[in-house]
């Protein structure tokens, strides 16, 4: 998944690497300038030896500052291009995927998009730059060191193979460690986004301290998880610190006492060079190895970012064909419906014929199957028995993206977003005037309480529209489903956040703008569905009764029921 999502910039990339062995070339030509001076003074070599070693090196630090910012152009400009593309990829997925799925926990979904992306440019920005810096060291290193003292790298060698190993051992346990610490942060993540969501209940019971009771449980399991991944990468880092150095006291001692016994040609700037390159190597190698818990993070960030960009449970339109126009009439045959397979049937051998125009009321005890029918409504899951026939077309053999665009829904809990009324009115469509904004605004009776706001209907309602009442935020969702003149209007509890003058003004607008649309409405409260062209009373899935509301009654069966318990 890496490789394709740098392939755009895989010449900014290679251009990055080379940028960086310039810029970081300094560190591997210390050494060898350092042996030259030295042996030039204990030889007595032309003076010229020494300012040309030094000149070299200063050439090469006044590149370094220059360099380095056409490095950070290109790495890390390719890394911030490569962590918008991804955030872009999880947000369209996002869209694609099954109602269930996308609704499972929007908090999840959150961290994937922000702290795992997050975690995936931090690993490659640190082995960039920590992982690039020790292998150009660590290449420079045996390469000077095999052109000045052949004999001493294949004890140099030793360090690499015995630091992989030891980055082999642990690493497998590492990432155990923090796919565990993942979980209990996007655990974590759920729970404050209840506890927010909560905090109406909580406060209005004075339930503060149980709430924060629950919070500290999981905070704890956090502070557990986070703590022993710590103490993992302490450890490792400890052990890999002393052995490297070790190593490193080990090497620079036998290099002395070969040089002091002249049992191989080994000069004093020899010595020099030797003493500071495994000093140099036994730092990079440590530094490449604490790249490893960053590293680890940032594979389990791509495993879990995979679990989106690769879920199977995407809605599926693709191949099927596009909606041109809607009718609006809309059949269900004997149609069944489960979330799960083999799972209980949300909706069980529902079948129904409702006309272009027809105003369809749906009523139930709560579990009896209404949400679920106003989904395949809306097209958002589609039948798993039976057939659901829109303008006498099976939706199995249509794209219901497209048909969603004839449809104006509103929900029980109005959905508003941190804009304008204007913005969240005309949300998703292009070039409406302010006349049918006002048209829409005055039909929904939203208009009176709009043009009393400080800036009209250029006024900001705040998040989810905390500015706002309850009723006036209803009224917007309405003002924008009507804005759109669906084809099919899908009213879920659409009026029970107002208050008596409110929604009995909104039902008449709604009863006149509902005529020439195919309408489906689900309401608790029976006495706002009385002029329906029909009344389905549903329950455990089924249909148990239908009619006028009159005919319902004069049954005396589950709708007179549900009347006479409201009345009382």
């Amino acid at each position: 998944m890496l490789a394709r999502l740098y392939r755009p910039d895989r010449s900014r990339l290679v251009a990055g690497v080379f940028l960086f062995a310039v810029k970081h070339s300094p560190n591997w030509l210390l050494p060898l300038v350092t042996a030259e001076i030295v042996d030039t003074v204990v030889r007595h070599d032309p003076i010229a030896h020494l300012w040309q070693a030094a000149g070299l090196v200063t050439l090469m630090l006044a590149l370094n500052p220059p360099v380095h910012l056409l490095y950070v152009r290109c790495v890390y400009g390719s890394a911030r291009r490569a962590s918008t593309a991804l955030r872009s990829a999880l947000c369209q997925r996002i869209q694609t995927l099954s109602v269930n799925h996308s609704q499972a926990s929007a908090s999840v979904l959150q961290t994937k998009v922000l702290r795992d992306v997050e975690a995936v440019e931090e690993m490659v920005q640190q082995t960039a730059d920590n992982g690039l810096g020790a292998i150009t060291v660590l290449v420079g290193g045996l390469v000077v060191i095999g052109l000045r003292s052949p004999e001493f790298v294949p004890v140099v060698m030793v360090v690499v193979p015995l630091a992989g190993l030891l980055v082999l051992r642990l690493r497998e346990r590492m990432r155990q460690h923090n796919e565990e610490y993942r979980r209990e942060v996007e655990n974590l993540s759920e729970r404050v986004a209840e506890m927010t969501h909560l905090l109406p209940i909580t406060r209005a019971h004075g339930l503060e301290r149980t709430a924060l009771r629950r919070m500290d449980g999981v905070l704890q399991r956090v502070l557990s998880a986070g703590l022993r991944l710590d103490r993992l990468n302490g450890r490792f880092g400890a052990f890999a610190w002393v052995l490297l150095n070790t190593l490193g006291v080990v090497f620079l001692a036998g290099a002395a006492l070969v040089a002091y016994y002249r049992l191989l040609p080994v000069t004093a700037g020899d010595v020099v060079l030797l003493s500071t390159f495994v000093t140099l190597l036994t730092a990079n190698m440590t530094g490449l190895l604490t790249l490893v818990p960053v590293i680890s993070r940032g594979l389990e960030s791509v495993r879990s970012i995979g679990e989106v960009l690769q879920a199977t449970e995407l809605e599926p339109n693709e191949g099927r064909r596009p909606v041109r126009a809607v009718a609006g009439a809309v059949e269900f045959r004997r149609v069944d419906f489960a979330h799960h397979r083999n799972g209980p049937r949300a909706v069980r051998d529902f079948s129904l014929a409702v006309s272009p125009g027809e105003t369809v009321a749906i009523v139930g005890p709560s579990g009896a199957g209404k949400s679920t029918l106003l989904k395949l409504v809306l097209g958002l899951i589609r039948p798993t028995g039976g057939q659901l026939l829109l303008d006498g077309v099976d939706v199995e053999t249509l794209d219901l993206r497209s048909y969603r665009r004839f449809v104006s829904f509103v929900p029980q809990d109005p959905v508003l977003f941190d804009g304008s009324v204007r913005d969240n009115v005309v949300y998703g469509l292009d070039n409406v005037d302010d006349d049918r904004l006002r048209a829409a605004l005055r039909d929904a009776y939203a208009l009176e309480f709009v043009d009393r706001l400080p800036h009209g209907v250029d006024t900001f309602v705040g998040e989810h529209g905390t500015r706002l009442s309850g009723g006036q935020k209803q009224r917007l969702a309405i003002a924008r489903a009507l804005i759109r003149d669906p084809s099919v209007l899908v009213l879920d509890e659409a009026t029970s956040a107002l208050d008596s003058r409110a929604e009995g003004l909104v039902q008449e607008a709604l009863g006149r703008l509902a005529h020439g649309r195919t309408t489906f409405v689900v309401a608790h409260r029976l006495s706002t569905v009385r002029d329906a062209d029909r009344i389905v009373v549903m329950c455990d899935g089924r249909i148990e009764e239908i009619g006028t509301h009159h005919d319902l009654l004069s049954l005396g069966g589950t709708y007179t029921r549900l009347q006479d318990a409201q009345l009382a």
